[in-house]
């Protein structure tokens, strides 16, 4: 791998997915916003019919998600396809952000999708990625030049993801977050900083700091 690799774990509506979209604007980078083909294959399941509480029945279904998957690397395009679906606005449905952890705790579903991240990865011609989600500074891209976990308290991020999910009710949201973080907490450790990962609390930051605060770790580990 040439490019250099910038990745950005933490927990739900801590900010990671505009941070990094931002950051990777800024460089000029790819953007690999890992949660979204987990969203992307909720969906996909739930238009199958597949009950996503039968995890062999989850399983079965990757290889044929994966070959219809597109996700655009570009951080001014905001976009995923499943064939000839565009997505972009379905996988963000607080439906949707119910049933994800579903999906997204079957380890053999998440060895077959970071696969698949390694790829995009080690495949780009891009000077830089920023990838973003969960494992993804410890199972992913361990190697990653620049890791960090970005966190928040939770009723600020939960106050965040009501935000970004106007119209939906408060309470549901709430209930969201909170009950994404327990399930995928058993599956993934995404409060506790591995050895060399950079931790960022944006709980009393606003957007422009975080956003500086992880161009400043940036620049200060090319500078090494």
């Amino acid at each position: 791998m040439t490019a250099t690799t910038v990745a950005i774990d933490g927990p739900a509506g801590s900010g990671k997915s505009t941070v990094s979209r931002e950051v990777a604007r800024r460089l000029g980078w790819q953007l690999l916003d890992t949660g979204s083909v987990y969203r992307a294959l909720t969906w996909f399941g739930l238009q199958r019919g597949v009950d996503l509480d039968n995890e062999q029945s989850v399983i079965e279904l990757v290889p044929e998600f994966l070959a219809a998957w597109r996700l655009s690397l570009n951080p001014d395009e905001s976009w995923v396809r499943v064939g000839d679906a565009d997505v972009t606005a379905a996988i963000r449905t607080t439906e949707i952000s119910s049933q994800v952890s579903k999906v997204a705790r079957i380890i053999p579903v998440r060895e077959a999708v970071n696969e698949r991240f390694r790829e995009l990865m080690f495949g780009t011609d891009a000077p830089g990625i920023v990838a973003e989600g969960r494992d993804i500074t410890t199972v992913v891209a361990p190697d990653a030049a620049v890791r960090i976990l970005l966190t928040a308290d939770e009723a600020v991020r939960i106050r965040r993801r009501q935000a970004e999910q106007q119209g939906d009710d408060a309470a549901q949201v709430a209930a969201s977050v909170a009950a994404r973080d327990a399930r995928d907490s058993q599956v993934v450790n995404f409060t506790t900083a591995a050895d060399g990962v950079r931790v960022v609390d944006s709980t009393t930051l606003d957007l422009d700091t975080v956003i500086d605060t992880v161009l400043g770790l940036i620049r200060e580990r090319s500078a090494e």
